[in-house]
Protein backbone atom coordinates (compact mmCIF):
# COMPACT_ATOMS: atom_id res chain seq x y z
CA UNK A 1 0.00 0.00 0.00
CA UNK A 2 1.95 2.68 -1.11
CA UNK A 3 0.39 5.59 1.05
CA UNK A 4 1.27 3.63 4.13
CA UNK A 5 4.49 4.33 6.08
CA UNK A 6 6.65 1.28 4.74
CA UNK A 7 8.21 0.76 8.15
CA UNK A 8 4.65 -0.41 9.42
CA UNK A 9 4.32 -3.53 7.26
CA UNK A 10 8.37 -4.11 6.59
CA UNK A 11 10.03 -6.61 9.76
CA UNK A 12 13.54 -6.28 9.15
CA UNK A 13 14.82 -4.28 12.13
CA UNK A 14 18.43 -5.05 13.50
CA UNK A 15 18.11 -2.39 16.19
CA UNK A 16 15.91 0.61 16.63
CA UNK A 17 15.69 3.65 19.17
CA UNK A 18 12.14 4.66 20.15
CA UNK A 19 12.20 8.93 20.77
CA UNK A 20 9.19 10.30 22.55
CA UNK A 21 8.87 14.46 22.28
CA UNK A 22 6.51 16.72 24.42
CA UNK A 23 5.28 19.98 22.76
CA UNK A 24 7.89 22.83 24.02
CA UNK A 25 6.87 26.02 22.69
CA UNK A 26 3.40 26.54 20.66
CA UNK A 27 3.91 29.22 18.47
CA UNK A 28 6.86 26.49 16.91
CA UNK A 29 4.57 23.93 16.16
CA UNK A 30 3.83 24.10 12.43
CA UNK A 31 7.31 25.22 11.40
CA UNK A 32 8.41 21.57 13.07
CA UNK A 33 6.02 19.74 11.60
CA UNK A 34 6.58 21.20 8.45
CA UNK A 35 10.15 20.16 9.03
CA UNK A 36 9.35 16.36 9.83
CA UNK A 37 7.13 16.56 7.16
CA UNK A 38 10.12 17.05 4.30
CA UNK A 39 11.97 13.66 5.89
CA UNK A 40 12.11 11.04 3.31
CA UNK A 41 10.07 8.26 5.02
CA UNK A 42 11.72 5.07 4.48
CA UNK A 43 11.47 1.49 6.02
CA UNK A 44 13.81 2.60 8.74
CA UNK A 45 12.03 6.10 10.26
CA UNK A 46 7.91 5.65 11.51
CA UNK A 47 6.48 8.80 12.90
CA UNK A 48 3.33 8.53 15.55
CA UNK A 49 1.33 11.82 16.10
CA UNK A 50 0.00 12.09 19.44
CA UNK A 51 -3.66 12.93 20.86
CA UNK A 52 -2.29 16.35 22.71
CA UNK A 53 -0.78 17.81 19.06
CA UNK A 54 -3.63 17.12 17.48
CA UNK A 55 -5.94 18.97 19.65
CA UNK A 56 -2.93 21.67 20.03
CA UNK A 57 -3.48 21.90 16.32
CA UNK A 58 -7.29 22.45 16.58
CA UNK A 59 -8.15 19.03 14.67
CA UNK A 60 -9.74 15.53 15.11
CA UNK A 61 -8.50 12.28 14.30
CA UNK A 62 -11.73 9.63 14.23
CA UNK A 63 -10.87 7.37 16.05
CA UNK A 64 -7.59 8.47 18.37
CA UNK A 65 -7.74 9.29 21.77
CA UNK A 66 -5.35 8.86 24.83
CA UNK A 67 -4.34 5.40 25.86
CA UNK A 68 -6.41 5.08 29.71
CA UNK A 69 -4.65 3.66 32.36
CA UNK A 70 -5.93 0.83 33.76
CA UNK A 71 -5.88 -1.58 36.76
CA UNK A 72 -6.61 -5.38 37.40
CA UNK A 73 -6.26 -7.40 40.01
CA UNK A 74 -2.50 -6.49 41.33
CA UNK A 75 -1.52 -4.83 38.31
CA UNK A 76 -1.22 -0.78 36.72
CA UNK A 77 -1.14 -0.80 33.24
CA UNK A 78 -0.23 3.02 33.01
CA UNK A 79 -0.80 5.84 30.74
CA UNK A 80 2.20 8.43 29.87
CA UNK A 81 1.23 9.88 26.29
CA UNK A 82 3.41 11.97 24.45
CA UNK A 83 2.78 14.89 21.47
CA UNK A 84 5.09 12.82 19.13
CA UNK A 85 6.87 9.57 18.47
CA UNK A 86 9.19 8.41 16.11
CA UNK A 87 11.08 5.09 15.81
CA UNK A 88 14.33 4.21 14.11
CA UNK A 89 15.75 1.62 12.72
CA UNK A 90 18.75 0.02 11.04
CA UNK A 91 21.89 -2.09 11.91
CA UNK A 92 24.42 0.50 13.01
CA UNK A 93 23.47 2.16 16.86
CA UNK A 94 26.31 5.38 15.15
CA UNK A 95 23.66 5.76 12.38
CA UNK A 96 20.72 5.98 14.52
CA UNK A 97 22.14 8.13 16.98
CA UNK A 98 22.86 10.50 14.64
CA UNK A 99 19.55 10.48 12.56
CA UNK A 100 18.01 11.01 16.04
CA UNK A 101 19.73 13.99 16.88
CA UNK A 102 18.77 15.23 13.32
CA UNK A 103 14.72 14.42 13.92
CA UNK A 104 15.92 16.27 17.66
CA UNK A 105 17.15 19.63 15.89
CA UNK A 106 14.52 19.67 13.31
CA UNK A 107 11.45 19.56 15.76
CA UNK A 108 13.17 22.34 18.08
CA UNK A 109 12.09 24.65 19.53
CA UNK A 110 8.52 23.32 19.29
CA UNK A 111 9.09 19.97 20.60
CA UNK A 112 11.48 18.72 23.55
CA UNK A 113 13.00 15.17 23.30
CA UNK A 114 11.62 13.37 26.50
CA UNK A 115 12.17 9.69 26.51
CA UNK A 116 14.45 7.35 24.66
CA UNK A 117 14.43 3.91 24.31
CA UNK A 118 17.37 1.88 22.43
CA UNK A 119 16.38 -1.86 21.26
CA UNK A 120 17.40 -4.33 19.62
CA UNK A 121 16.87 -7.91 18.08
CA UNK A 122 17.49 -10.98 20.11
CA UNK A 123 17.96 -14.60 18.46
CA UNK A 124 15.81 -14.47 15.53
CA UNK A 125 12.96 -12.60 16.68
CA UNK A 126 12.84 -13.75 21.07
CA UNK A 127 11.85 -12.06 23.53
CA UNK A 128 14.38 -12.10 26.33
CA UNK A 129 12.89 -14.32 27.90
CA UNK A 130 13.74 -16.95 25.64
CA UNK A 131 10.31 -17.24 23.75
CA UNK A 132 9.32 -16.32 20.15
CA UNK A 133 7.82 -12.97 19.77
CA UNK A 134 4.54 -11.92 17.45
CA UNK A 135 4.02 -16.39 16.32
CA UNK A 136 0.51 -15.32 15.54
CA UNK A 137 1.31 -12.11 12.96
CA UNK A 138 -1.07 -11.70 10.12
CA UNK A 139 1.13 -11.41 6.89
CA UNK A 140 0.32 -10.08 3.43
CA UNK A 141 -3.08 -8.88 2.95
CA UNK A 142 -3.93 -9.60 6.19
CA UNK A 143 -1.45 -7.63 7.98
CA UNK A 144 -2.74 -4.50 5.66
CA UNK A 145 -6.22 -5.48 6.89
CA UNK A 146 -5.40 -5.46 10.82
CA UNK A 147 -2.70 -2.34 11.05
CA UNK A 148 -4.04 -0.09 7.91
CA UNK A 149 -6.99 2.58 7.56
CA UNK A 150 -8.82 1.89 3.94
CA UNK A 151 -11.96 3.24 2.83
CA UNK A 152 -11.95 6.57 5.33
CA UNK A 153 -11.17 8.89 2.58
CA UNK A 154 -7.81 10.68 0.94
CA UNK A 155 -5.36 12.05 4.20
CA UNK A 156 -6.60 9.16 6.26
CA UNK A 157 -6.38 5.92 3.80
CA UNK A 158 -3.10 4.38 4.42
CA UNK A 159 -2.97 5.56 8.20
CA UNK A 160 -1.80 3.51 11.09
CA UNK A 161 -2.95 3.56 14.61
CA UNK A 162 -0.06 2.08 17.22
CA UNK A 163 -0.26 1.13 20.96
CA UNK A 164 3.39 1.39 22.52
CA UNK A 165 4.41 0.20 25.88
CA UNK A 166 7.49 -0.40 27.69
CA UNK A 167 7.64 -3.85 29.80
CA UNK A 168 10.28 -4.44 32.53
CA UNK A 169 10.60 -7.87 33.04
CA UNK A 170 11.61 -10.01 36.71
CA UNK A 171 14.22 -12.00 35.35
CA UNK A 172 14.91 -13.35 38.98
CA UNK A 173 11.15 -14.64 39.18
CA UNK A 174 11.96 -15.78 36.04
CA UNK A 175 14.60 -17.78 36.88
CA UNK A 176 12.35 -19.45 39.76
CA UNK A 177 10.62 -20.93 37.60
CA UNK A 178 11.31 -24.43 36.23
CA UNK A 179 10.88 -24.59 32.13
CA UNK A 180 7.27 -26.48 32.52
CA UNK A 181 6.17 -23.53 34.62
CA UNK A 182 7.72 -20.96 32.34
CA UNK A 183 5.31 -22.81 29.35
CA UNK A 184 2.69 -22.56 31.10
CA UNK A 185 3.19 -18.98 31.59
CA UNK A 186 3.57 -18.43 27.76
CA UNK A 187 1.36 -21.67 26.86
CA UNK A 188 4.00 -22.65 24.07
CA UNK A 189 7.08 -24.30 24.61
CA UNK A 190 10.21 -22.96 24.67
CA UNK A 191 11.75 -25.78 22.94
CA UNK A 192 10.11 -25.39 20.01
CA UNK A 193 7.71 -22.98 20.43
CA UNK A 194 4.28 -25.41 19.61
CA UNK A 195 1.38 -24.27 21.55
CA UNK A 196 -0.12 -26.84 23.73
CA UNK A 197 -3.53 -27.22 24.62
CA UNK A 198 -3.31 -28.19 28.28
CA UNK A 199 -1.62 -24.92 29.16
CA UNK A 200 -3.95 -23.12 31.87
CA UNK A 201 -6.68 -20.59 30.71
CA UNK A 202 -3.97 -17.90 32.51
CA UNK A 203 -1.52 -18.72 29.56
CA UNK A 204 -1.06 -15.92 27.57
CA UNK A 205 -1.11 -17.45 24.28
CA UNK A 206 -4.82 -18.31 25.73
CA UNK A 207 -5.56 -15.25 26.64
CA UNK A 208 -4.47 -13.40 23.52
CA UNK A 209 -5.73 -16.14 20.92
CA UNK A 210 -6.98 -13.27 18.27
CA UNK A 211 -9.21 -15.27 16.74
CA UNK A 212 -11.24 -15.98 19.85
CA UNK A 213 -12.47 -12.51 19.90
CA UNK A 214 -15.53 -11.59 17.82
CA UNK A 215 -14.81 -10.15 15.47
CA UNK A 216 -11.23 -10.97 15.31
CA UNK A 217 -8.80 -8.97 17.14
CA UNK A 218 -5.77 -9.22 14.81
CA UNK A 219 -2.67 -6.67 15.83
CA UNK A 220 0.61 -6.64 13.58
CA UNK A 221 2.89 -6.57 16.38
CA UNK A 222 6.39 -5.02 16.32
CA UNK A 223 7.97 -5.26 19.29
CA UNK A 224 11.65 -5.52 20.36
CA UNK A 225 13.39 -6.02 23.13
CA UNK A 226 15.54 -3.50 25.19
CA UNK A 227 18.43 -3.45 28.06
CA UNK A 228 19.31 -0.35 30.06
CA UNK A 229 22.23 -1.18 32.39
CA UNK A 230 20.64 -4.32 34.13
CA UNK A 231 17.18 -3.28 33.71
CA UNK A 232 15.33 -5.36 30.79
CA UNK A 233 12.33 -5.84 28.86
CA UNK A 234 9.86 -5.61 25.87
CA UNK A 235 8.92 -2.55 23.88
CA UNK A 236 5.74 -3.96 22.48
CA UNK A 237 4.45 -1.84 19.17
CA UNK A 238 0.80 -3.11 18.06
CA UNK A 239 -0.26 -1.81 14.89
CA UNK A 240 -4.05 -1.72 13.71
CA UNK A 241 -6.94 0.15 11.79
CA UNK A 242 -7.63 1.31 15.24
CA UNK A 243 -7.07 0.30 18.83
CA UNK A 244 -10.28 -1.67 19.27
CA UNK A 245 -8.48 -4.99 18.94
CA UNK A 246 -5.56 -3.74 21.41
CA UNK A 247 -8.38 -3.23 23.84
CA UNK A 248 -10.28 -6.05 23.97
CA UNK A 249 -6.98 -8.03 24.06
CA UNK A 250 -5.48 -6.49 26.98
CA UNK A 251 -8.95 -6.22 28.73
CA UNK A 252 -8.83 -10.12 28.51
CA UNK A 253 -5.21 -10.11 30.21
CA UNK A 254 -6.08 -8.09 32.63
CA UNK A 255 -9.07 -10.33 33.76
CA UNK A 256 -11.81 -7.94 32.83
CA UNK A 257 -13.90 -10.46 31.56
CA UNK A 258 -13.37 -13.72 33.72
CA UNK A 259 -10.86 -12.10 36.34
CA UNK A 260 -8.39 -14.75 34.99
CA UNK A 261 -5.12 -12.44 34.60
CA UNK A 262 -2.63 -13.30 32.03
CA UNK A 263 0.01 -15.19 33.46
CA UNK A 264 2.54 -13.03 31.94
CA UNK A 265 2.10 -10.45 34.91
CA UNK A 266 3.22 -12.70 36.93
CA UNK A 267 7.20 -11.75 35.56
CA UNK A 268 6.59 -8.41 33.53
CA UNK A 269 4.46 -5.35 33.98
CA UNK A 270 4.35 -2.51 31.63
CA UNK A 271 6.00 0.65 32.75
CA UNK A 272 4.76 3.19 30.31
CA UNK A 273 1.60 3.49 27.35
CA UNK A 274 0.66 5.97 24.83
CA UNK A 275 -1.24 5.89 21.63
CA UNK A 276 -0.37 7.27 17.85
CA UNK A 277 -1.85 7.96 14.95
CA UNK A 278 0.55 7.45 12.27
CA UNK A 279 0.08 9.26 9.05
CA UNK A 280 -0.09 8.30 5.39
CA UNK A 281 2.62 8.94 2.86
CA UNK A 282 2.11 10.74 -0.11
CA UNK A 283 5.54 11.41 -2.79
CA UNK A 284 7.20 9.37 0.39
CA UNK A 285 6.72 12.50 2.87
CA UNK A 286 4.09 12.69 5.69
CA UNK A 287 0.84 13.57 4.37
CA UNK A 288 -0.28 15.68 6.81
CA UNK A 289 -4.02 17.37 5.32
CA UNK A 290 -5.70 16.58 7.80
CA UNK A 291 -3.96 18.30 10.31
CA UNK A 292 -3.94 21.78 7.96
CA UNK A 293 -0.66 21.27 6.24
Amino acid sequence: MHTTQTGILVDNAKMARYLEFTIDSMSDIKPALQAIASIDITDELVIGIGQSLVEALGKDISGLSTMPAQTGSGIDVPSTPAALWCWLRGSDPGDIFHRSRQIENMLAPGFALSNVIDSFQYDQNRDLSGYEDGTENPEGNKAIQAAIVQDKGAGLDGSSFVAVQQWIHDFDKLDEMTTDEQDDVIGRHISDNEEFDEAPDSAHVKRTAQESFSPEAFILRRSMPWADGMDAGLVFVSFGHSFAAFEVLLNRMLGKEDAISDALFTFTRPISGAYYWCPPIKNGNLDLTVLGF
